[in-house]
C-alpha cells in the first residue's frame, strides 16, 4: 500500500509547527543565562575537545559543535530546498524567479545599507546581520495567520527566502571566512568532484556520500571557510530524480524525489532538534540594566533593528515596484502595496541565520550580544508588525464584501 504525501505542504506545516518549538528555545537560553544555572549552561558551551594525529586537526567547543557541525545538517536541508525550488518549484523558470529574485536583493541590500548608515563607523563588518530571513519562522508565521495570506504570497515569500539563504550563504562563504589556506581548499575541490564522479557512475550507498560529505567538512574546516557549507554543497548537488523503491507516493505529480525522500527523512530532525538547540546554545544573553542601555545606545543595535524591521519590508517593496514597472515579472496574483509590505515585514524576521551571521560578524562578545538582543527584538517587531497588517486587510476585506 502506498501512502500519499504532499511534499510542499508537509513542508509548510512543519515550519509553522518548527518556529514555535525555535521560539521556546530560544526564550529558555535567554531564561536559563539570566537564572542561577548560567554558570552551569555557559560551562558546558565552553567544554570541547582536541585531536591531533599527523595532518589531522580537530578543536571544537561544544558551541562550535553546535555551530559547526550540526547545524552542517541544517543548511543541507536548505541545500536541498535550494535545488529543489530551481529545479522544480517555484523558482523553476525565469518568469517565476525573476521578482522573489528582484525582490530578495532588494531586501538584503536596503538592510545592509542602513545598517552601514548607523553603524559603519563602529562595526562595518556586521552589516550581513540584517541581510537574512528565518525562513521557518517567516513561513510559519504566514501559516499560523492563516488565509488572510494568498497562496501566491505564500509562494512568494518562499521563493524570496530561498534566494535570501542563497545570499547568505555567499556572505558566510566569501565574506566571513578568513585566512583561506589553498592546499585544503583544492583538497576540498577534489572532494566535491569526487563526489560528482560517484554520483556520475550510479552510486546509491548512502554511506559513499556521507563518507565524502564528512571529508568535504573536514576540507572546508582546515580550509578557513565555514565548514556548514559543506551542507549546502551536498543538498546542492543532489539529484531531483524520483527515488526509487519507497512506498510513498507524491500527490502533486505521482512521484517522490530523492530530494523530497531526504527532506521527509531529515527536515524534522533539522526542525524539532538542531534548530531549537541551536537557539538555546545562542540566545544566551545575560542581561543586565547596563546591557539594556548599552543596546539602546548602540549603533550597532539600531543598524541590526531598523536593518530588519525597515529596510527589509521597504527594499521587498522597492525592488517588486521596479519590477513591475519594467514589466520583467509577474506580481504575486491579487496582491497590492500594503500586501507585499506585510510580506515584507514577514521576512524581517532574521532570527536563526542574522544569529549564526552575527557570531562570525563580531568577536567582541559584548557585540555578539548586542547583535543577538537586537536580533531578537528586530525579529519579534518585524512579525508583530506583519500580522497587525495582514489582520487590518483581512477586516477591510470582510466590510467590503
Amino acid at each position: 500500500m502506498r501512502r500519499i504525501i504532499s511534499p510542499l505542504s508537509d513542508f509548510l506545516h512543519r515550519e509553522s509547527s518548527s518556529g514555535i518549538v525555535l521560539l521556546f528555545a530560544a526564550f529558555c537560553g535567554m531564561v536559563v543565562a539570566n537564572s542561577p544555572l548560567s554558570d552551569g549552561y555557559f560551562s558546558t558551551l565552553e567544554l570541547g575537545f582536541e585531536i591531533e594525529v599527523g595532518i589531522f586537526y580537530l578543536k571544537l567547543s561544544m558551541l562550535k559543535f553546535i555551530n559547526y557541525a550540526l547545524m552542517t545538517l541544517f543548511f543541507f536541508v536548505v541545500g536541498l530546498e535550494i535545488k529543489r525550488e530551481l529545479t522544480s518549484g517555484h523558482l523553476a523558470t525565469f518568469r517565476k524567479a525573476v521578482i522573489p529574485f528582484l525582490a530578495a536583493v532588494g531586501g538584503m541590500a536596503l538592510p545592509a545599507g542602513i545598517y552601514l548608515l548607523i553603524a559603519g563607523r563602529e562595526a562595518p563588518d556586521g552589516w550581513g546581520v540584517p541581510v537574512a530571513t528565518d525562513i521557518a519562522l517567516a513561513v510559519g508565521l504566514l501559516a499560523i495567520i492563516g488565509n488572510s495570506v494568498t497562496p501566491a504570497l505564500r509562494t512568494f515569500l518562499l521563493g524570496l527566502a530561498v534566494i535570501d539563504d542563497i545570499g547568505a550563504i555567499l556572505i558566510i562563504a566569501f565574506i566571513y571566512s578568513t585566512g583561506v589556506k589553498v592546499s585544503w581548499l583544492a583538497a576540498s575541490a577534489l572532494t566535491v568532484l569526487a563526489i560528482l564522479l560517484v554520483k556520475k557512475i550510479g552510486a546509491q550507498s548512502t554511506y559513499i556520500y556521507i563518507f565524502f560529505g564528512v571529508l568535504l567538512w573536514y576540507g572546508l574546516y582546515r580550509t578557513g571557510i565555514h565548514p556548514t557549507l559543506a551542507g549546502v554543497l551536498l543538498g546542492m548537488m543532489t539529484p531531483n530524480t524520483p527515488k526509487i523503491g519507497q512506498n510513498l507516493e507524491d500527490v502533486e505529480d505521482g512521484s517522490l524525489s530523492v530530494i523530497e525522500w531526504l527532506e521527509l527523512k531529515i527536515h524534522p530532525w533539522s526542525s524539532f532538534a538542531i534548530i531549537p538547540l541551536f537557539a538555546f546554545a545562542n540566545t544566551g544573553v545575560v542581561i543586565t540594566l547596563s546591557s539594556l542601555r548599552d543596546s539602546l545606545s548602540s549603533p550597532i543595535a539600531w543598524g541590526i533593528f531598523f536593518g530588519l524591521v525597515v529596510g527589509k519590508p521597504l527594499g521587498i517593496l522597492s525592488a517588486v515596484l521596479i519590477a513591475k514597472r519594467l514589466n520583467i515579472g509577474d506580481l504575486p496574483e491579487g496582491s497590492g502595496k500594503t500586501d507585499i509590505i506585510a510580506t515584507g515585514s514577514a521576512a524581517g524576521i532574521g532570527f536563526t541565520v542574522a544569529i549564526f551571521i552575527a557570531n562570525l560578524a563580531f568577536k567582541d562578545e559584548a557585540q555578539q550580544d548586542l547583535a543577538v538582543i537586537s536580533v531578537i527584538v528586530a525579529s519579534l517587531v518585524s512579525g508583530l508588525i506583519s500580522w497587525i497588517i495582514f489582520m487590518v486587510l483581512k477586516k477591510k476585506k470582510s466590510l467590503q464584501r
